[in-house]
């Protein structure tokens, strides 16, 4: 397959996923901003975003082509996200997190088939960058297993 009939398979995807979902980049960036203040505010996840992003604008702008990539397989995103996320103090209490506030973002502000897609692909999406975080760690995980950093988790009793 040439470039040309590869856009022009990419393009009937994207449409057909726009067409069964409803998802369109206005949809994107509702559901990007929504779920990023959500983000901040957390008690959990916020601090962490914190202590990486600065200027939330360009974030932003990189999650809208993340999640068009993502969700109606457009290619707009050209990052590395595996890479961002492996140095982060997370495991998956985190993921656990950022999935709770993913789905509640999406289910408030997308219409229920767009909402099921997007949270589909934030489950594999999660389950990849845990899997991920925890093989850097040294400690890949089994089908079914789960990271958990015990250095995140002391308590001083």
């Amino acid at each position: 397959m040439d470039a040309e009939e590869h856009a022009a398979r990419r393009a009937a995807i994207t449409a057909d996923l726009r067409r069964k979902t409803g998802i369109d980049d206005a949809m994107i960036e509702t559901l990007v901003h929504g779920f990023y203040d959500r983000v901040r505010a957390d008690a959990v996840l916020g601090p962490v975003f914190a202590g990486k992003i600065t200027d939330w604008g360009p974030h932003l702008k990189q999650m809208c082509a993340f999640w068009s990539s993502v969700a109606l397989l457009t290619g707009v995103y050209h990052g590395r996200p595996m890479q961002k996320h492996v140095t982060l103090p997370i495991d998956g209490a985190h993921f656990d997190r950022w999935l709770e506030l993913f789905r509640g973002a999406a289910q408030d502000l997308c219409p229920p088939a767009a909402a099921a897609h997007f949270i589909e692909r934030a489950e594999q999406i999660a389950q990849s960058l845990e899997g991920g975080v925890a093989t850097v760690a040294g400690k890949p995980l089994r089908r079914g297993e789960r990271y958990r950093d015990p250095a995140l988790h002391r308590t001083d009793d």
